[in-house]
């Protein structure tokens, strides 16, 4: 697998499934803070607390979650582009993200730790280097 295509579909994925959230709030959905039930769930990247102690177990279920990820991509890509309305292409999106989670999560790898690896992969160099050895 080319290593700047992973790095790009990793950058991408990570974004698509970051923004789900952001888009479901602008459907209308309620506000989860408004509603007491906030997410337990902060992104451990964002807070500059992230972990890069991942085992081997976790980076080759990254590089087969990745490889499954890119297949949904390139699968919705062209028609996100094409969408005649933004809320069509925020709807593909969406459908998108779900396809992209169910991969993830048929692996047997959570959404966080994906993120997380993925985070890494694109900003810490030995995690970069360990994962693509294993390519």
């Amino acid at each position: 697998m080319n290593l700047n295509k992973l790095l790009v579909s990793a950058t991408a994925s990570l974004a698509l499934l970051a923004a789900a959230p952001a888009m479901a709030q602008q459907d209308g959905q309620q506000d989860p803070a408004a509603s007491g039930q906030g997410s337990s769930y902060s992104d451990p990247a964002a807070s500059g607390a992230q972990d890069t102690n991942f085992s081997d177990s976790e980076l080759q279920d990254f590089i087969q979650a990745q490889e499954g990820v890119m297949e949904v991509r390139e699968d919705y890509i062209e028609q996100i582009e094409a969408a005649d309305s933004q809320e069509k292409a925020q709807e593909l999106q969406m459908e998108a993200n779900d396809k992209m989670v169910e991969v993830i999560e048929e692996i047997g790898m959570d959404i966080p730790t994906y993120n997380s690896i993925a985070t890494a992969y694109s900003s810490e160099p030995e995690v970069r280097e360990r994962i693509d050895s294993m390519m």
